[in-house]
């Protein structure tokens, strides 16, 4: 989600977090049993199921009652791990092995996930700075910190912006002993880092470093903020990691924002960038522009074409390419997750993915929009609802991914025809606090060696499976580790 910058950003507390962030989830209505538990129904419905637990049904088009978990009959909930941090905003994950690493604005938890139906908590490591987003490789753990900190250690405290003391940066860890992970080395970058990427590449590991400036009034972010911070980091002395280059995306200054764009974010940055190594290329999602680039040379990227959507999109937010690499699927995080979006009022093509075949070849590449794709099921207004972080469910030729919307839940979507999207399954629980906008719901909902994991700002990590005909190939692929933003190449 967009940074909240600055001074005092980021208490410690959900509330005071993230406040602004979400809290939506969706209706759902009677189960039944089809041949294809995934497909709509007449109607426009899914076969449904609901947890004992929490009472009836909810009619189709109903919102569903406080904390109810409902699902399409496709989804299976396995289980439900409170979070380390019961108090604290949970964020990003990353998997290895059979780890889950599980960020939070407080620090991270790492899982065992052997047995995915009970989850166990390996350790818990308290070093706050948001977003903890976290990524790892091998016997390192790299975190993201994009909150003003009094100095580079997990002891830190937040302090105002303003202060040229300020930290901000990627901290490094080194994870070979699960139980006991050990902080080795941190690397400042201009703007902090709101995420980051890794780029594997020989005896190196190169880290894309996404931060963004919000106005003058910050000593260590004004604009222009155009590029991107690459860290060098050699696998074999991780300690000797630095910033290597500051590649300029943007030499025109990016989209302008507005009033030139009125409800565009102006571009001073990049949030998220999605690497796929396999193919040399990066896609980036930076506040007011869509970009595609190539990384041939992961110091010095290339920007092949980029795009804006001054009518339907605020904030380019992530991207996430396809298994064939000719297309990707941009978010747009409108209102910054904070918003009930997920409604009637603001339709299905403002706050939703952005569909794009990418045409040609080599430096003659482009992005060529083909559609939009937003969950089909209205919102509370008390429900913060988005798109926000997902991945690709590696089915035989199809192109399927799962997705986090905050409160809206989890959706399973089919884009294999860009120009028809539709939903094939999802998961929610009912608002948080039925009478007043509050902050939950996931925020990333990964595919992970036969199993969905999304890790929910308040409830902690969920475990589903998706049990669908069209996503049933996906299970025969097993990885050995998945940072999302690092794209793998399916086999």
């Amino acid at each position: 989600m967009p940074r909240r910058r600055r001074a005092g950003r980021r208490a410690p507390g959900v509330l005071a977090v993230a406040a602004g962030l979400l809290a939506a989830f969706l209706s759902a209505g009677p189960a039944s049993a089809t041949p294809d538990p995934g497909e709509l129904l007449p109607g426009g419905d899914f076969p449904r199921s609901s947890s004992p637990a929490t009472g009836r049904e909810p009619a189709p088009g109903e919102i569903p009652g406080q904390d109810q978990v409902v699902h399409s009959g496709n989804i299976k909930p396995l289980t439900n791990i409170p979070s380390s941090f019961p108090d604290a905003v949970n964020s990003d994950l990353a998997f290895q092995g059979r780890y889950a690493y599980a960020g939070n604005y407080n620090g991270f938890t790492i899982y065992d996930i052997a047995d995915p139906k009970a989850p166990k908590t390996v350790s818990t490591v308290l070093c706050p700075g948001g977003q903890n987003d976290v990524s790892v490789h091998g016997d390192l753990l790299f975190l993201s910190t994009d909150s003003s900190r009094s100095d580079d250690s997990c002891n830190s405290v937040s302090q105002p912006a303003t202060e040229k003391s300020s930290w901000e940066g990627i901290k490094i860890f080194d994870i070979k002993d699960k139980k006991h992970p050990r902080y080795i080395k941190s690397v400042e970058t201009a703007c902090g880092s709101h995420t980051h990427s890794l780029v594997p590449s020989g005896p190196d590991i190169y880290v894309y470093v996404a931060s963004y400036s919000p106005n003058e009034a910050f000593p260590d972010c004004r604009p222009p903020h155009d590029g991107i911070s690459v860290i060098k980091v050699p696998r074999k002395a991780p300690t000797r990691a630095a910033v290597v280059a500051f590649p300029v995306l943007f030499p025109d200054g990016g989209n302008p924002g507005a009033p030139a764009n009125p409800g565009v974010s102006k571009t001073t940055g990049c949030h998220d960038i999605t690497v796929l190594p396999s193919k040399k290329l990066a896609a980036g999602a930076c506040m007011g522009d869509g970009i595609l680039f190539d990384i041939a040379d992961p110091e010095r990227p290339r920007v092949i074409d980029r795009v804006q959507d001054n009518v339907n999109f605020a904030f380019w937010h992530s991207a996430t390419f396809n298994q064939r690499a000719d297309k990707v699927v941009f978010t747009d995080e409108l209102g910054g997750g904070g918003g009930a979006t997920c409604n009637e009022a603001t339709g299905p093509n403002r706050g939703a993915d952005g569909i794009y075949d990418i045409t040609g070849r080599g430096d003659q590449r482009k992005l060529v929009f083909r559609s939009y794709f937003k969950i089909p099921r209205h919102q509370a207004d008390t429900e913060n609802c988005v798109a926000h972080n997902g991945s690709l469910v590696p089915a035989l030729g199809r192109d399927i991914m799962v997705q986090a919307w905050y409160q809206g839940g989890v959706s399973v979507w089919d884009f294999t025809d860009s120009t028809r999207p539709k939903e094939i399954g999802y998961f929610e629980r009912g608002p948080l606090a039925p009478g007043s906008l509050s902050i939950g719901g996931s925020w990333s909902a990964y595919y992970y060696n036969g199993h969905i994991y999304s890790n929910d700002i308040a409830k902690g990590l969920d475990v589903l499976r998706i049990d669908d005909w069209r996503t049933e190939s996906a299970k025969w692929v097993r990885l050995d580790r998945l940072n999302v933003q690092t794209q793998p190449e399916y086999r």
